[in-house]
């Protein structure tokens, strides 16, 4: 073969291997799914949820023991400051779509509480699993009610968080803002590190059951769980609606002997309007499908309380089109 076929052929293989390259990067899409922090609860279920509905290009069937999500489709469970500024970024363009706790959801679509203006891009794929209100002290510490928060040295996790704002509500109630305390805006494993190191007297965080970050402070130093009196939940619900008496069971945490009353809402997964239809279809078809079901009962405890059953419990945001035809296939709409 002369130089020049020999150049021509190479020059002709390099071209079918761009183009292939080409059409693989052409094939891909990229999804965000905006979750928390790495020792609260969103970030691994994020991490569960962007696992069962991708399928890069290239990765083996669905039926020969491949990925069953998406064909084509890379989704990415993202680290943030949580609900707010989920809901922040599926509005501002900045992720596709994110977890947020039901009310932040509900505030935020129609402009009320903290949001100035209606975040109208917001669209809901399904409900996830209920969340529930830890308020945390040191082992035997005591607590003779939220009042006596005032000033203290209290964790009010991360500033574009729901758990901020539904804390700052709680102690609005009594009169406390917070000026009132010495408030520390970290996120739940550097809250949990603080309390052991005699840094904090409090912590709160809204997630849900078991948390990471105290679940590991519960098997170190130890901590007690705060049990909210019928007075308090009582008048917490009566300001914030979205929520609901609720109880975190015995056992759930080291040490912990008896059930520990307090407040829950569910966590809600949200997506931009302007993702397409189909997309959005395909992404709903996935996470409902029996691979996922598996992922996610043996992913995380809260895994097991992703069920389509409940995918619309409390959803009183508009559902995305795509999202909305998987279920009325489903039956779930009429």
């Amino acid at each position: 073969m002369s130089s020049f076929k020999r150049i021509a052929a190479l020059a002709m293989g390099a071209a079918v291997a761009l183009g292939a390259t080409m059409a693989v990067a052409q094939d891909m899409k990229f999804f965000r799914i905006g979750t928390g922090a790495a020792g609260a609860t969103y970030f691994p279920v994020g991490g569960l949820i962007a696992n069962a509905i991708s399928a890069p290009p290239g990765s083996r069937p669905c039926s020969e023991g491949g990925a069953c999500g998406v064909p084509g489709l890379v989704a990415i469970a993202q680290s943030t400051n949580a609900s707010v500024a989920n809901v922040t970024g599926v509005q501002n363009g900045t992720m596709e779509s994110g977890i947020a706790s039901a009310d932040i959801v509900y505030q935020a679509y129609n402009g009320q509480g903290q949001f100035e203006k209606k975040y109208d891009k917001l669209r809901v794929i399904a409900n996830l699993f209920p969340e529930h209100l830890h308020l945390v002290l040191p082992k035997g510490a005591k607590l003779d009610g939220i009042k006596d928060l005032k000033g203290k040295r209290v964790g009010i996790f991360s500033a574009g968080s729901g758990t901020q704002v539904v804390v700052l509500e709680l102690l609005k109630l009594y009169g406390i803002t917070k000026n009132d305390i010495q408030a520390a805006e970290t996120n739940a494993q550097q809250s949990a590190d603080r309390l052991a190191d005699g840094q904090l007297d409090a912590f709160f965080i809204v997630g849900g059951t078991p948390v990471a970050a105290i679940s590991q402070l519960a098997a170190t130093k130890g901590m007690q769980l705060y049990s909210l009196s019928d007075e308090e939940r009582a008048a917490f619900l009566k300001v914030v609606p979205y929520y609901y008496d609720a109880a975190i069971k015995a056992g759930t945490y080291e040490g912990q002997t008896e059930d520990v009353n307090t407040v829950g809402v569910g966590a809600q997964w949200v997506v931009s309007a302007d993702v397409p239809e189909d997309l959005v279809y395909e992404i709903t078809k996935a996470l409902w499908n029996d691979s996922s079901r598996a992922l996610f009962d043996a992913g995380h405890a809260k895994g097991k309380d992703i069920q389509l059953s409940t995918a619309l419990k409390a959803v009183n945001t508009p559902l995305h089109p795509g999202a909305e035809k998987f279920y009325k296939e489903k039956g779930l709409i009429k």
